[in-house]
């Protein structure tokens, strides 16, 4: 037993909620998705390129676009993820599209446990760390799961985005960029449907970019490259503003809201 089980336990509750309105919600997009529409932002879609007959780990998948938008270029799929409502709806839509991605609930730490293929691409994005105590295993197991010359790729937050605090409208600055202590958060409604009446109990963690680094290169990973930008292909935060790529920015461009980092096993 973790002394973090209870901390994941609430984290599932809430995210097993979220996939109910996340399915329903504008930001979402699950008709146009099924009609053919992809998922993949255009980071991601420019970093990984052509994956047509490779194979594909998708970490954190939620409940499947993204995974499914890969498999429908060609790549070979497995999506993980801690809901069980979120695997559930992924399994529904692989069949519904006929697509051939597998997908398999369980804490992403435990991926080695569950899946024992290696993949040609590791992959995981928007949202994702911040919800792991510690990424030192999280590297690990990305090793574990990368066939030599496979590359691991992300595309996440940025860790100053997590230093503030926004329930109230306006950024206040009220995390530690390098906090150890789980941040934990109750409110209304979910990023995707902030008029939702749900409540969202959620424990999360802040990793400085050090830190996601580091965990990567004991892990014996090859840093390509790491980017940081101060646009966001989703409009997640308060009084942000629209660009004329379609990205949103911060009105004053004081911070980055995201980073991308791909590396490789030797």
């Amino acid at each position: 037993m973790s002394k973090f089980d209870s901390y994941f336990k609430t984290n599932k509750a809430t995210w097993n909620n979220k996939v109910k309105i996340h399915s329903k919600s504008d930001m979402y997009q699950l008709e146009a998705f099924k009609k053919g529409k992809s998922s993949l932002m255009p980071y991601e879609l420019k970093a990984l390129g052509d994956v047509s007959g490779k194979s594909l780990l998708h970490l954190q998948c939620h409940f499947g676009q993204d995974t499914l938008s890969w498999s429908r270029l060609g790549a070979s799929c497995v999506g993980v993820d801690l809901s069980d409502e979120g695997i559930k709806l992924a399994k529904a839509l692989n069949e519904e599209l006929k697509l051939d991605a597998e997908f398999v609930c369980c804490n992403v730490l435990d991926t080695s446990k569950h899946v024992k293929s290696t993949f040609d691409v590791v992959f995981t994005s928007y949202g994702v760390i911040g919800w792991l105590p510690d990424l030192k295993p999280w590297g690990q197991m990305i090793a574990e799961r990368l066939k030599p010359g496979g590359s691991f790729y992300m595309v996440e937050f940025h860790p100053i985005v997590w230093m503030f605090d926004y329930l109230e409208g306006k950024p206040v600055m009220t995390y530690g960029y390098m906090q150890d202590e789980a941040i934990y958060e109750e409110y209304e409604g979910t990023y995707a449907d902030t008029g939702s009446k749900m409540v969202s109990k959620e424990y999360g963690w802040n990793h400085g970019l050090s830190e996601v680094i580091n965990a990567l290169v004991e892990a014996g990973l090859q840093i390509e490259f790491l980017n940081e930008y101060d646009e966001s292909p989703y409009n997640v935060l308060p009084e942000l503003v629209e660009n004329e790529s379609g990205m949103f920015t911060t009105k004053d461009k004081l911070y980055p809201l995201i980073f991308e980092i791909k590396a490789t096993k030797a």
